[in-house]
């Protein structure tokens, strides 16, 4: 006990690495997007910000059937498990055995007699762990266990996003639908106009057919509109783990696109870094892939074992568990990889390139992480600037429809100023409609790179970044 005191583990002692990302993001923040210092409890269910429940119901119908978040829950399970056999070596292996055998000797060698012989025992194995090689097999078991538990956490914070971003297109698909129907509506018009007009001499068959054509391409939009829409609703059923179509009927009514919030706190990088479930993944994976080297080491060195066994043996069943049927053995063993021709420093030296690819993966999931909420923050804060410059040209646009309507009629202008004028309009409101849509899924993708979507640890578990 005073050697296993006085050994310590071979192999690195993990240190986590220094990370020094920016004090600030380059993006400008605007549009409602401050530095403030993000409510991790709001992030956790930042789905709730929208107000909307039929949003809120798919969240939490999603979190219980998802497919891939039950194969991550697994993986869970497995890698405790794993954990317990690695923790399960540190102790000793006791086995029981009982044996009963009729046994003759060949009479040319010996009386050619039959004997009886019983026999029950137990045998135990104690490696001793002198230089840590299981302490470390440990150590880079509950780091695998707390690198599948952020990979949980990964998966769910892609889910959540991905419900609702499939949410957001089945609201703007509705809306697009809902704008180029009462495109076609005011074509109708138009068309019945140049009908009238034609008919009463006012006119040629040139402007009908004209204002049939331009109706006839408004139609067209509306298959391909229908059908990103039951993809949209096909890919929610399936992400809540139901077969296509199952959603159909709850969603048929034509329901507002999620309306986003005023304000939005996004904190500062270092915030985000100990936040990002794929980030803490890497990390995690980083410091099992340490604890493995140790373990490669510690082949270097010897093997220690105390063996013990103790049991009884008899020739008769009724004398089996006498006191002269006794037997006991207990000892020491050791073994030492004398010549291996470099297999086990050959593999040390595996375990430390792929720690150095373990290494090279954390960083590079650090920048893959502040890559994302920089563009989140540019396409959030620039789409709304768009979202804004197209309110303004479809209000202008309908003031050009009416106007080259009103002149038209009076027999001012000819009609292809109206057919041009009601072009424009029915492109700028479909594409309002599209940006709608796109500022609710850019917040939405703002929200997954900012790590929202899971509960916050406790404190001292941000030591490891």
């Amino acid at each position: 006990m005073v050697l296993l005191a006085a050994c310590a583990a071979v192999g690195p002692d993990y240190i986590p690495p220094e990370v020094s990302p920016p004090a600030q993001w380059s993006a400008e923040l605007e549009r409602g997007l401050t530095a403030e210092r993000v409510d991790t409890q709001a992030l956790a269910s930042w789905w709730s910000t929208f107000n909307d429940p039929t949003l809120t119901s798919l969240v939490e119908r999603a979190i219980k059937g998802n497919l891939d978040l039950r194969q991550a829950s697994s993986r869970v399970l497995e890698a405790r498990a794993r954990r317990g056999i690695s923790e399960a070596d540190r102790f000793p292996t006791v086995k029981a055995s009982g044996s009963a055998k009729l046994s003759r000797s060949s009479e040319e060698t010996g009386s050619g007699s039959e004997r009886d012989l019983y026999a029950a025992g137990f045998d135990a194995t104690w490696e001793l762990d002198l230089f840590g090689g299981r302490q470390r097999a440990i150590e880079a078991a509950e780091a695998e266990l707390q690198a599948s538990e952020e990979d949980l956490r990964d998966v769910l914070v892609s889910l959540l996003a991905e419900v609702a971003l499939n949410y957001v297109d089945v609201r703007s698909f509705q809306a697009r639908l809902s704008v180029t129907e009462a495109n076609i509506d005011a074509l109708k018009e138009t068309y019945n106009i140049t009908q009238w007009r034609f008919q009463a001499g006012l006119t040629t068959q040139l402007d009908v057919e004209q204002a049939k054509y331009n109706l006839e391409q408004a139609r067209s939009r509306i298959p391909g509109l229908q059908t990103g829409l039951e993809q949209a609703k096909n890919r929610l059923a399936v992400l809540l783990g139901d077969s296509p179509g199952s959603v159909r009927d709850e969603l048929s009514g034509r329901e507002p696109i999620p309306v986003t919030p005023l304000e939005i706190a996004v904190g500062v990088p270092a915030e985000v870094l100990r936040r990002r479930p794929d980030v803490r993944r890497a990390e995690r994976g980083l410091a099992a892939q340490t604890a493995r080297i140790g373990v490669a080491t510690a082949e270097l060195y010897p093997k220690f074992t105390l063996l013990g066994s103790i049991g009884f043996e008899a020739l008769s069943l009724g004398k089996l568990f006498s006191t002269g049927a006794r037997f006991y053995g207990l000892g020491p063993s050791a073994t030492w990889t004398v010549f291996d021709a470099g297999r086990i420093r050959r593999n040390i030296e595996v375990q430390n390139v792929l720690q150095e690819n373990a290494l090279l993966e954390y960083e590079a999931a650090i920048l893959t992480a502040l890559e994302d909420v920089e563009n989140a923050l540019v396409a959030y804060a620039k789409e709304q600037v768009r979202r804004q410059s197209l309110i303004d040209a479809s209000q202008a646009s309908q003031r050009a429809v009416d106007l080259a309507r009103s002149q038209y009629l009076s027999g001012v202008t000819d009609f292809q100023s109206v057919l041009d004028a009601q072009h424009s309009l029915l492109s700028l409101k479909d594409q309002l409609a599209e940006s709608e849509g796109k500022v609710t899924s850019n917040l939405i993708m703002l929200y997954k790179a900012l790590g929202g979507g899971w509960t916050s640890l406790a404190p001292d578990e941000k030591n490891r970044f």
